[in-house]
This record gives structure tokens, sequence and C-alpha cells, in this order.
């Protein structure tokens, strides 16, 4: 479901250190002015079909100023087991993944990583606080705001997700 929560205030996201699968050093910032889907992803789950629609969709906008950032993690059900060489070759072979990826990172609980803290800060919405599981997607706009909020079920094709990056795109 999409939650839009505007009246809040614009999140800081750029400053947030990120380590990206290949072990670049970098921050959130790398995406400043640019709309970006934050993913949480798995290699073994149910959803995990949605990286084909990931890429789909990245594909669709990029050239519009569209990223999409996979955030690899492994605390539901253990479904994402591999090293980040193995998570970025799986996406690789089986979706042809051409998004960035970070390194495989904690999304909640004590070790949650900076940039899961500041999404999930928000208690408002049909989703409020904590990732539920694998595949919940977070629109940020070119601000740095979150603009959208969409359950694991929501495929990265449906209306709701299309719309929301075509009104962030403006």
């Amino acid at each position: 479901m999409n939650n839009s929560p505007r009246t809040q205030p614009v999140t800081p996201l750029y400053p947030i250190p990120l380590t990206l699968n290949d072990g670049t050093a970098t921050d959130f910032g790398m995406f400043k002015g640019k709309v970006v889907m934050v993913v949480n992803v798995a290699s073994n789950c149910g959803f995990t079909h949605q990286y084909a629609g990931l890429e789909t969709l990245y594909e669709k906008f990029k050239n519009r100023g569209f990223e999409i950032l996979g955030v690899p993690c492994n605390q539901f059900a253990g479904q994402e087991p591999g090293s980040d060489s193995e998570i970025a070759e799986f996406c690789q072979r089986n979706f042809g993944v051409s998004f960035p990826l970070t390194a495989k990172a904690d999304v909640r609980g004590k070790g949650q990583h900076p940039l899961y803290a500041e999404l999930t800060k928000y208690k408002t919405g049909l989703l409020p606080g904590l990732v539920k599981w694998n595949f919940e997607k977070f629109l940020v706009s070119r601000e740095g705001e979150i603009v959208g909020r969409f359950a694991p079920t929501v495929e990265p094709d449906s209306a709701e997700v299309i719309d929301a990056i075509e009104n962030a795109l403006g």
C-alpha cells in the first residue's frame, strides 16, 4: 500500500553511509536529485521473482532520474544466505539485474542499517515501523523525502507503484 507521509520533514538520508555489493564505500547522497526505490531483497524468497519486475522498472525509468537500490538481507527465514559476490552473480545470471546492490545488511533489530533506521522511523500510515518481510519497497523523492512504502505483496509493475514513481519523477 502506498503510504505518503508528505507532512513529515525531509529525512536526512543523504549522509547515511552505504557499502555497495562490490565493497565500494559511498553514501546515500550518490542518489541526490534522483527518485530512488529502496528494496530489501533475498534470493530464496517466494517474492524473489520480483527482481525481474524491479529490473524492468529500472530500465523503464532510469533515463528520467530513477534508481533502485537493492539491500540483500538474511533476516527473514534465512532467505539470503549467500556472500555478496554470490548474491550479485545470482541476480545477474537469473534476472539481469543492473541496478546497484548494497552489501548484505540488517533491516531491523540491533544491527539495523542506518538507512533502514531512518526509513522505518515514522509510525504513521498502513505500513508503519519495522520492515515485515523481504521485498518491502520504499520510494524516496529527489529531495530525499519518503513518498511511498509498499508491502512485499505489491508487485513492482503494479499500477500503484508505477503511479507513485511517475508522480515522484514529475
